[in-house]
């Protein structure tokens, strides 16, 4: 317990609270206000009211002061002891919703660990960047004022994108003989502070060329400089002597023309001040479609909005080219323009300069705005355009559909300076049908006069790229998605007589059948080709194809030696399958031009296991021997032994499902019963169930766990179940999203019956959270799962698809081609369904298409407007992934606030495990002298004091009966009877007693379970007061719904009518023979329910208890037992028996509907295969007026 808690508690309003809350840390820095976006306080929104009176007793539960505080500001002592301590009952706004706050410390250290450097080879392979990175940026970063402009946001005092990260410094290891580092040579030269980015090796390696900026406020040295570094020495300079050249890195920024020149876009030397918005518009804004043009555009965001805007994004776009040599030579070279890209040519002669140019577009990104590629020589001279493509707003949103024209511009990686290209058939549009799709060109930089592009290879397919050798081979790639379908063919470039073939043709999505692919090596020019090897007397000519290796087990990455021409492949190399997960991250032995030979092969592979850090290892052939060259140490040793393990299981309809679950350190489900559990996933979606089927992913590998993974909370003792698969499947013509949420659900249920199984996961206390796709996915289990889970936690989601109309995920159809689709995909749609917790965390800049910020806001106000248990957070200066330190750390103590609230210390079921420790004898009803006790868990009005007859038992809170739940009773009662006599219907409706119990008229405030009177506590109530009785006149009213819990019941499942005569003799238990059934009580039976919305697929939705929120159960397990006789169990199969080749008809008002439709369900639970009952007209059952019947086939019986 925090003490700003304590204090709070004490005087809400006292101004001594304030200096106790955890101050919006920003660190030392100082930020003046003309420099940054002001700061703002997190927009925070729950649904809990603020209470700002408790009783005096609640003080008794108070830790002192002094034991209460850690040195940090978190709770003392074991912060994953008992979560009870961590969080008050009534947290309210006034606290939670104000400041930025810190996770407890065990989650806090993990994600404060110092990062590890990426590593960069030298062209030469002779030496090894660690480049250094710092941990979590602060949100003062974030907050520097940013432009969003044509789809780019962009730092206007550094002119470069916003939000980059950087690294802090650079060091330098030579690659030793025998495969070890040698000592580190640190970049030096550069001022304390400096950001460090775009470090690239010059073609020989003997250069490093990088930007470095500062954070000095109110300074142009804010800006980006180019400097570069001598490798041997580590001495770095700056590249222009100048001090008013700057890099401009909003597109490309620079790159090595040779080994001693780069070519760089520079801020143009004349560019003055930014324009300045108007105060009064010219007019106003118009968008015109009066040619009737289709255009479907998907919900770009960042897009131009006038003039103003366009003149802005020219400002900070626009590039002046500068030749800048390591001799300090400087040349301007072409006119300023808003160059995109920059790229020699592999013998350095040319260079492809890309631009783009107006008319821009106010509703697509910059990457669709009109492009034009020039050739120019090295030394910047202009030699001829080779395309200007017009602005494309009217891509097709069909997977696969492209822009039309040339597309694709390259240098062949094998060729001093030929051109390559594709353009499509089709008109870019996916939905045409016609052959070839694609054709891809080939022509020299500057062709003789006349001489056209030549075809270098027709696709029916969508082109996918070229992997290139020399002109005896070359690999081109084409795929299709709809289809899943991918080809690679094998083309002889140089050889017009040798027909393309086709290497590989396959499925995609089918990972089993990946051959992997080519390894290639690096060139003198420092371009990439495919490696070719020989062996020792054979001409054969072979690659080495690198694949994960996906099996049935998990990956098992490997090396082939494959024989391009006969197919026939040799394993070379794999990665160990017991203990570790090894790949092969690089070929080494590339600095020789022509073929390489088997026994000079060395390649650079990664090692890593459950609990071991990646490191990184050299090995050589012809001994394959091994050295390793990093020695990282843990990142997080607290978490060293936690337990992993890749587990399977079976989806309802036959889809093998795999996940990972993890384990806390010292876990022992034997010991430690079951633990809390987060599940964590995002769906994909799949053509064909063997493919969705597969496994992805090794057992082996090391749990990396970033700032925001799930996998914190094994420090929280919780059982991770992370990424366990959600295909989503259409075969055939099937459009797999016509059936998302059926496939959805059956997936997660599978997933938590699985751990459920094992053991490790508390059925009552499992959570379910995503991000983006997996925050929607979140939405939808909640609404239409709640049977599952306790609570959810769902980031920077879309929930409303009407406001995705064009397509959204791989979703192509638009919402008024596939309507029901997006309606029933949205859990925006079913927001008054989702009864459970949920935490909404969105970032206030998300500039990810779909997912605005406005979408977490109306799904918040939707969810509020049904008295929904939820809360939403704004992260300020966030896009869709969050990236500062307080942003980050806030995210974390809200999810674990929530976890702890609503996971941990569930209630759900508390009221069940209190009733089952009771004796049973104390919970039968034999008097009437108490008076009903309200309950308004599910926000319902309190019953009456005075109800006629109400004499009901108030603890389990569960107990407390709307008519439809005793319906359901009565339901019972008859059924038992029915069953095991042969008299009518009418028969005993005369035996049966009612009750009046009054209805339930407004939902009033949602409190949390267990809280009967809304002030956070679980009252205290006698525990013999008594159920209800039957001894008085019952009238039911007809509008309340049935509550059900949605529990597993085993059943023996029949198929035959000879099965079903051999459950029973027929002959009525003589115990029952001059029995009273009217007199009698009500008991408590553990055995009980007969079935569950779960097993009964016939419950309408609005009689659904489980999928509308109920989580109680206990209501369901009391049976009738009459005086001096046993009652016989329900048996479905002997009540078929009885109604074999009859018709079994129900006729009256609610309570016969609701006798029907649990006849109905009781005698589904002894079908094997529901598909064999029937309504005959094809009715849906709803609450509304209607007649309905249902055929058992192989019983030839009907219940109407």
């Amino acid at each position: 317990m925090r003490l700003y808690k304590v204090y709070h508690w004490l005087s809400p309003l006292s101004s001594s609270c304030c200096c106790l809350l955890h101050p919006f840390a920003l660190g030392n820095a100082r930020f003046p206000s003309s420099t940054l976006r002001s700061f703002r306080h997190l927009r925070t929104q729950s649904t809990n009211l603020f209470k700002p009176a408790m009783s005096a007793s609640r003080f008794n539960r108070l830790v002192a002061v002094n034991s209460a505080l850690a040195e940090d500001g978190s709770a003392a002592g074991n912060g994953s002891a008992n979560a009870s301590l961590t969080f008050a009952e009534d947290d309210d706004e006034s606290v939670i919703g104000v400041k930025y706050r810190d996770p407890p410390r065990d989650i806090r250290d993990i994600v404060d660990a110092p990062p590890l450097p990426a590593l960069s080879f030298s062209p030469l392979r002779d030496k090894i960047l660690f480049m250094k990175r710092r941990s979590l940026p602060p949100l003062a970063e974030l907050a520097r004022p940013e432009e969003k402009l044509a789809g780019l946001r962009i730092d206007g005092k550094c002119n470069t994108r916003s939000r980059m990260s950087f690294y802090t410094g650079i060091g330098i290891h030579p690659l030793m003989p025998d495969g070890s580092l040698g000592p580190e040579t640190e970049v030096r030269g550069l001022p304390d502070g400096a950001k460090i980015n775009f470090v690239t090796w010059s073609i020989d390696g003997k250069h490093l060329a990088f930007s470095v900026r500062f954070d000095e406020e109110e300074s142009s040295s804010s800006k980006l400089r180019v400097w570069v570094a001598d490798v041997e020495t580590g001495m770095a300079r700056l590249l222009f002597q100048s001090p008013d050249i700057y890099l401009n890195a909003v597109f490309d920024n620079y790159v090595w023309v040779d080994n001693s020149t780069l070519l760089v876009c520079t801020i143009p030397l004349s560019r003055g001040d930014p324009p300045k918005k108007p105060l009064v518009p010219s007019g106003p804004r118009i968008q015109s479609n009066e040619q009737k043009t289709i255009v479907q555009v998907r919900t770009f965001q960042d897009l131009l909005k006038d003039e103003y805007d366009e003149d802005l994004f020219d400002y900070y776009a626009t590039s002046q080219l500068v030749l800048a040599s390591l001799d300090g030579t400087v040349k301007e070279v072409g006119s300023p323009a808003v160059y995109t890209s920059l790229d020699p040519s592999p013998d350095e002669k040319y260079i492809l300069i890309s631009s783009i140019h107006r008319p821009y577009s106010f509703i697509v990104p910059c990457g669709r705005f009109p492009k034009k590629v020039d050739l120019w020589t090295a030394d910047g001279n202009f030699v001829r355009e080779l395309c200007d493509l017009p602005l494309v707003e009217d891509i097709p949103i069909a997977s696969n559909s492209v822009r039309n024209g040339m597309r694709s511009l390259n240098w062949r990686a094998d060729k001093p300076s030929t051109l390559y290209w594709a353009e499509t058939q089709d008109g870019g549009d996916a939905k045409v049908e016609v052959s070839p799709r694609d054709i891809v060109y080939t022509q020299p930089a500057e062709p003789q006069e006349g001489e056209e592009p030549e075809i270098l290879h027709k696709l029916d397919l969508r082109y996918g790229g070229i992997s290139w050798c020399d002109d005896s081979l070359a690999l081109v790639y084409e795929s299709w998605y709809k289809t899943r379908r991918t080809r690679t063919w094998v083309i002889s470039p140089g050889s017009k007589d040798v027909s393309p073939r086709i290497l590989f043709d396959r499925s995609s999505e089918d990972v089993y059948s990946d051959p992997g692919s080519p390894m290639l090596r690096r060139t003198s020019t420092g371009n990439y080709v495919i490696a070719k090897l020989r062996k020792e007397n054979d001409d054969a000519t072979y690659l080495l194809l690198n694949g994960n290796g996906a099996t049935p087990e998990g990956d098992i990455p490997f090396l082939d030696l494959f024989d391009i021409n006969t197919g026939c492949k040799e394993r070379i190399w794999e990665s160990d399958k017991e203990k570790y997960y090894e790949s092969v991250v690089a070929l080494l032995s590339d600095q020789k031009e022509g073929d390489l030979h088997i026994n000079d092969l060395k390649i650079l592979t990664s090692k890593e296991s459950k609990t071991e850090n990646t490191q990184y290892y050299i090995q050589s052939w012809p001994d394959k021997k091994l050295c390793q060259i990093t020695d990282f140490p843990h990142p997080y040793p607290q978490l060293a032994s936690l337990q992993k393990e890749m587990i399977r299981y079976e989806r309802k309809d036959g889809v093998q499902l795999t996940a990972t679950l993890y384990l806390p350190p010292g876990y022992d489900p034997s010991k430690d019963g079951p633990l809390p559990c987060l599940f964590w996933s995002y769906p994909g979606e799949f053509k064909s169930k063997d493919a969705a089927g597969q496994v992805r992913g090794s057992p082996n590998e090391f749990a990396g766990i970033g700032p925001t993974s799930a996998l914190l909370w094994l420090a929280r003792r919780f059982a991770i179940l992370s990424g366990p698969t959600i295909p989503i499947i259409g075969e055939g013509d099937e459009e797999a999203n016509d059936r998302y949420v059926e496939q959805l659900v059956a997936s997660a249920e599978a997933a938590v019956e699985e751990v459920i199984r094992r053991g490790v996961a508390h059925p009552n206390k499992i959570a379910v959270g995503g991000h983006s796709y997996g925050a929607f996915m979140t939405a939808n289990l909640l609404a239409h799962a709640p049977h599952l889970f306790c609570c959810g936690i769902a980031r920077s989601g879309a929930y409303n698809r009407t406001l995705t109309p064009f397509g959204f995920q791989n979703e192509d159809r638009t919402l008024w081609e596939a309507t029901n689709t997006y309606v029933e995909m949205s859990p925006f749609m079913s927001a008054n369904r989702i009864k459970k917790p949920i935490l909404l965390i969105h970032g206030e800049e998300d500039n990810n298409p779909g997912t605005l910020t406005m979408q977490s806001d109306r799904f918040f106000n939707a969810l509020k407007g049904h008295g929904a248990l939820c809360r939403l957070v704004i992260l300020p200066f966030e896009s869709h992934g969050y990236s500062a330190r307080e942003s980050i750390m806030h995210v974390l103590w809200e999810t674990d606030r929530w976890l702890q609230k609503h996971c941990v210390s569930n209630t759900s079921e508390v009221s069940a495990d209190i009733g089952k420790s009771k004796d049973r004898e104390g919970k039968e009803v034999t008097g009437v002298e108490n008076k009903a006790v309200a309950a308004s868990g599910g926000g319902g009005a309190e019953l009456a004091d005075d109800i006629e007859s109400g004499q009901f038992h108030s603890k389990p809170r569960s107990l407390m009966w709307t008519d439809s739940d005793l319906s359901h009773i009565f339901n019972i009662a008859l059924l038992y009877v029915l069953s095991n006599f042969n008299c009518t219907t009418s028969q005993i409706y005369s035996t049966l007693p009612t009750t009046r119990i009054q209805r339930q008229e407004s939902e009033g405030e949602v409190v949390e379970d267990g809280d009967d009177d809304g002030d956070g506590e679980i009252e205290d109530v006698e525990e013999d007061t008594p159920a209800p009785t039957m001894e008085e006149d019952i009238e039911v009213d007809d509008k309340l719904e049935l509550l059900k819990e949605h529990k597993e019941v085993k059943m023996t499942k029949l198929s035959s009518v000879d099965e079903f005569k051999a459950q029973g003799d027929g002959k009525m238990d003589k115990k029952m023979n001059g029995c009273d059934v009217t007199k009698g009580k009500w008991v408590y039976d553990e055995s009980y329910p007969l079935y569950t919305n779960g097993s009964c697929p016939f419950i309408d939705e609005g009689f659904n208890c489980g999928t509308n929120g109920r989580q109680d159960g206990d209501y369901m397990k009391w049976k009738w037992q009459p005086q001096g006789c046993d009652f016989p169990r329900f048996n479905a199969a002997k009540m078929l028996d009885l109604i074999s080749g009859k018709r079994l008809v129900f006729v009256g008002d609610s309570i016969n509907r609701n006798q029907w439709e649990s006849m109905l369900c009781m005698l589904m639970s002894a079908v094997k295969d529901p598909k064999k009952v029937y309504e005959t007209h094809g009715r849906r059952i709803t609450k509304e007026k209607g007649n309905y019947s249902f055929k058992f086939v192989f019983m030839k019986a009907r219940q109407e």
